[in-house]
């Protein structure tokens, strides 16, 4: 299969984008990918997975500035809902280390990442947890495609 570093950066820029508190969605583009059979699905997963995961780092880093400075030191289109991430700080509250297991949720995920940086839940630790979550995410995804395909 040929390396096409454009479908790879298309894949990286979703995945990163969709990760972040901005709306998007990676899973059509890595489904899409998969389809045209453009770039190997291993490098793919790999590039989807560590991509989204950079992506929460992002949410757990504007946590943490949260933390230290206040949501003021936020830009306004960066600012967390405040009835999602009232949310999401019960459900971390609730279940702990284990609910970022689940940080590829599309509604509540998100928000999630960003208390966990908030709560200045270790960043070494949430990023483990982080990509074994969305890389499972994306691990489903392809074997559903492959078992449709």
């Amino acid at each position: 299969m040929p390396l096409d570093f454009a479908s790879l950066g298309l894949m990286a820029g979703a995945a990163f984008v969709a990760a972040t508190l901005l709306p998007a969605q990676s899973e059509a583009v890595f489904i899409g990918l998969l389809a045209a059979r453009s770039v190997d699905p291993t490098l793919l997963f790999i590039v989807a997975s560590v991509a989204n995961t950079a992506g929460s780092v992002v949410n757990w880093w504007l946590g943490r500035l949260i933390a230290t400075g206040g949501v003021e030191r936020l830009p306004a289109r960066l600012r967390p809902d405040p009835v999602r991430f009232a949310k999401a700080q019960g459900w971390f509250a609730r279940f702990g280390w284990p609910s970022l297991l689940f940080a590829w949720l599309p509604i509540g995920g998100d928000p999630l990442t960003f208390v966990a940086g908030s709560l200045n839940y270790p960043l070494g630790r949430f990023v483990l947890l982080v990509f074994i979550g969305k890389a499972a995410r994306y691990a489903l995804l392809w074997a559903g495609w492959a078992a449709a395909a």
